[in-house]
């Protein structure tokens, strides 16, 4: 490791946010002798697993406030259902790529949504149905509320 790459990892462990700013500059300035390599890369990569964790998260929620609308009385729910709803459809606008990933991680999703829907309702996990009663399209409809 040069000095100046090992100046950069200090100040990636020291103060981040600086980090951010200087690497930045640096890609700017198009001095590209001088980033900090292994640890843009690694950025890179978490910020992709964010995004994924994120449509995960917003997925098993939208799933959870479903599950709730349909099988409790109580029809507060369509806020949250509204509100996730919203930020996958604005994560698919800005990565339509991540629309595979929901595709891939649906049914794992709803088995969580599933779960989390027993345990905040009191009601047996055998009330909810093991494959998702709503389908993809459904699920993202924001018109859709399942009756």
């Amino acid at each position: 490791m040069t000095n100046t790459s090992h100046k950069r990892d200090k100040l990636y462990n020291r103060d981040y946010y600086l980090w951010l700013e200087e690497t930045a500059q640096l890609l700017k300035d198009r001095n590209l002798e001088k980033l900090d390599v292994v640890n843009l890369v690694e950025e890179i990569q978490d910020m992709g697993r964010s995004e994924k964790r994120a449509i995960e998260s917003n997925l098993v929620v939208l799933f959870l406030h479903l599950l709730k609308y349909k099988y409790q009385p109580d029809k507060s729910w369509k806020s949250t259902i509204r509100e996730h709803r919203r930020r996958l459809k604005k994560a698919f606008e800005d990565s339509p790529s991540l629309k595979g990933y929901f595709v891939a991680v649906f049914k794992e999703c709803y088995l969580d949504g599933r779960e989390q829907a027993a345990d905040e309702t009191g009601l047996p996990l055998a009330t909810f149905p093991i494959e998702s009663p709503f389908t993809s399209e459904e699920t993202l409809n924001p018109n859709y509320l399942p009756e």
